[in-house]
């Protein structure tokens, strides 16, 4: 399979969403391109550094409500993408 595992950094709400937890992500092997990060029940905001440096690191984040993130990685699985998602549920 081309999508990551699921694996579950200690993230409770959007606001725990830093780095560090989103530092798992750069370390799967075979490198993902796109991160599809559900924030539950609505679109939050994330600070433009980190989306910058997970850029930098080669990979895309794309931030939804949880609902829209999960039909997206679905649809980047669907199409071979090297997509993971990273879902705080509704």
């Amino acid at each position: 399979p081309r999508s990551a595992p699921a694996l579950s950094p200690q993230v409770g709400s959007y606001r725990d969403i830093s780095l560090e937890s989103l530092s798992l992500f750069r370390l799967l092997e075979p490198q993902v391109e796109i991160l599809v990060l559900g924030t539950g029940d609505r679109v939050e905001r994330l600070h433009p550094a980190m989306l910058k440096h997970m850029r930098e690191c080669g990979v895309a984040v794309e931030v939804q409500d949880t609902p829209n993130a999960c039909a997206t990685f679905n649809f980047l699985t669907s199409e071979k993408r090297l997509v993971a998602a990273g879902l705080i549920p509704p």
